[in-house]
């Protein structure tokens, strides 16, 4: 099917639904569950991917992968190839789960390990996001340009999330932060969606599952920001299971922020460990 505006809105019906029948009558009154990697998922998150599961395909006829889904389902449904529905059914689970009106829904539509579409839903503030591959972003009817002058970095408002194994550069991050001030938000979707709109102005993730990134990385990329990894100045290069991110609104400031990061991750690699 040919992605047109009229699609962009059903699918964004499509998540107004979702999030109005099995993800808000929850809000408030839920019970968290530990996963076997240690995050958190609710009877929401289930409720939600069943209902995308459902509704999806009648929009595309493609298979629809979901975050809680089997790792093997996953590889499988990648596997076949072409197009297929790449889901988030609950961005932001722990928020959630703690009553913080900070998640989403995110949906992107995948051309094998890229996007060709992509929509993030924040069903708190009724802001949907979304994007068509070399035809822009929007958000709800106005479209969505990223500013073409920023701040340095000096001055910038960073969204930072780091595992464990970043130990390192998060303590130096505490000690002595290149930018301004720091936000760590709970959703990937979200930060994308939100530096896109220049309401932040960097982002650092040291690792995205597919479902974090397809439609956010789309939208960022789409209102002309700009995104590499860790290692690699593209972006979409690797694997596209799991993607570090360094992104930001306009060049100079991913330049700035890109080459700040690596230096201090040369410099941990010199002392060893």
């Amino acid at each position: 099917m040919e992605i047109t505006a009229r699609f962009a809105a059903r699918t964004i019906d499509a998540m107004r639904r979702v999030a109005a029948e099995e993800i808000l009558p929850r809000y408030r009154r839920v019970e968290a569950l530990r996963k076997d990697d240690g995050s958190i998922v609710t009877a929401a998150d289930h409720a939600s991917q069943a209902a995308l599961v459902r509704l999806l395909p009648a929009i595309e006829p493609a298979a629809v992968m979901g975050e809680e889904m089997s790792a093997r389902e996953q590889a499988a449904i990648f596997a076949r190839g072409g197009r297929f529905w790449c889901v988030d059914p609950l961005d932001g689970t722990k928020n959630f789960s703690e009553a913080v009106p900070y998640f989403a829904i995110s949906v992107a539509l995948m051309d094998g390990a890229r996007p060709v579409f992509g929509t993030v839903y924040d069903p708190i503030a009724d802001e949907p996001f979304f994007a068509l591959r070399g035809g822009g972003a929007w958000l709800g009817d106005r479209p969505l340009v990223v500013p073409a002058r920023g701040p340095a970095l000096a001055s910038a408002v960073a969204e930072v999330s780091l595992r464990r194994d970043t130990a390192r550069l998060r303590g130096t991050l505490k000690r002595r932060p290149p930018y301004a001030r720091r936000l760590t938000s709970g959703s990937s979707a979200l930060a994308w969606c939100h530096l896109a709109a220049a309401r932040i102005d960097v982002l650092l993730h040291s690792g995205q599952k597919m479902w974090d990134y397809a439609a956010g990385a789309l939208i960022l990329e789409e209102a002309g920001g700009f995104a590499s990894a860790l290692a690699r100045d593209d972006f979409w290069e690797g694997s596209p299971w799991s993607r570090s991110v360094i992104a930001a609104r306009t060049e100079p400031l991913l330049l700035e922020w890109r080459d700040w990061i690596r230096k201090e991750l040369a410099s941990e690699a010199d002392e060893g460990p």
